[in-house]
């Protein structure tokens, strides 16, 4: 069977991302604090920009808050600080928009996908837009394009491999054409094919997008910029080559590159 390859920047074209000017950031966090009940803080004063159409990597140990900071990103989680998304804070009143702005494709995507065939768990987003049938339709055909799916609206959740389950996922995202792309963990539990293809996908979507990862080879070829934190606390924001061959600085936040990442490979760069 020939790999589909997708079309991403076709759909982009005729549906363009509202995006903000080039001087003002896409995200924008200022001195975020959160704490779950109970617990300690999980984020402790986080602050950072990012401009439209970055590839940003979140990289740390687990439990360094991570994931957490994700959450606020769409609204799903609320702390002390602001958050902007294309210079909207988000607050009860903005929140929804938010949400069709900002598309989380989580690590599993059993948690994502939760209806019987692929069209059906794609078209959900859409539906609930109150969109036309006619736009559900496209934006459905054109997000499982964007992911080298095409025509497989009638395939059913259970009968995809774990890659394709992973590209369904990002096309329920993408069905809502968002000018945010965040995902948490996208190469993990895929094999080097899969991997590589989910790698061509994004490489080619011309949106922001935000990787939070243990993959550092994965964030060092789509990420030209790296935010590392620690303990709830961003330690560090440069160039992902920068970061990822600062060995004192990975040690120290208990992270190590592959071997074929040492020295030779920084020679290279």
């Amino acid at each position: 069977m020939r790999e589909k390859r997708g079309r991403p920047a076709d759909w982009l074209r005729r549906n363009p991302p509202v995006a903000a000017s080039d001087s003002s950031p896409a995200v924008e966090v200022t001195d975020l604090h959160f704490a779950y009940p109970g617990c300690r803080d999980v984020l402790r004063g986080i602050s950072f920009s990012i401009h439209p159409r970055e590839s940003v990597a979140i990289i740390g140990p687990n439990g360094a808050g991570k994931s957490t900071l994700a959450l606020h990103l769409n609204g799903l989680l609320r702390g002390d600080g602001v958050v902007r998304i294309l210079g909207l804070a988000v607050s009860d009143r903005t929140v929804r928009d938010i949400r069709t702005r900002v598309g989380l494709v989580f690590q599993d995507p059993d948690d994502q996908l939760f209806l019987t065939s692929v069209g059906q768990d794609v078209a959900f987003g859409p539906s609930n837009m109150g969109l036309s049938r006619t736009e559900i339709d496209e934006r459905v055909s054109d997000a499982l394009a964007a992911v080298g799916m095409d025509g497989s609206e009638n395939r059913l959740i259970h009968h995809l491999s774990s890659g394709e389950k992973k590209r369904v996922a990002l096309a329920t995202t993408l069905a809502m054409r968002p000018d945010v792309l965040i995902l948490d963990e996208p190469s993990a539990n895929l094999d080097p094919k899969a991997r590589r293809r989910l790698m061509q996908i994004l490489k080619s979507l011309p949106v922001t997008k935000i990787i939070i990862t243990h993959d550092l080879p994965l964030a060092y070829e789509l990420c030209p910029r790296a935010l590392l934190l620690s303990e709830g606390m961003l330690v560090a924001d440069s160039t992902t080559p920068e970061m990822l061959f600062d060995q004192r600085l990975l040690a120290a936040n208990d992270l190590e590159l592959p071997y074929a990442f040492g020295p030779q490979a920084r020679a290279e760069v």
